[in-house]
């Protein structure tokens, strides 16, 4: 009975925490909007003068139960899987032709 509870259920809150106030449709938002600042950020770099000074890689969306370098759950979140590293502009003008 209780495993058919629905996923906003105290139930389920009380075992799965913020991960269950997210729902399929929030985890693709958050890696749409993840990936669309990577291609800014690649396109900036991309762009810019020799003598700039490469931005910094952006943040991605947090994301339930992420947790940072020191294996703390935190409340904005870590890279999901595949993100981006920091890469030289240089690199990403290869890369792109």
């Amino acid at each position: 009975m209780v495993r058919h509870l629905p996923t906003d259920s105290a139930v389920q809150r009380e075992i799965h925490g913020e991960a269950a106030e997210w729902s399929l449709t929030d985890h693709l938002l958050a890696a749409a909007v993840d990936h669309l600042a990577v291609a800014n950020w690649m396109f900036q770099c991309v762009n810019t003068g020799e003598d700039d000074e490469t931005p910094d890689p952006p943040k991605p969306v947090p994301r339930p139960g992420d947790t940072d370098e020191d294996g703390k759950e935190q409340d904005g979140g870590s890279a999901p899987e595949g993100a981006a590293e920091a890469v030289s502009p240089s690199a990403l003008a290869r890369f792109f032709g």
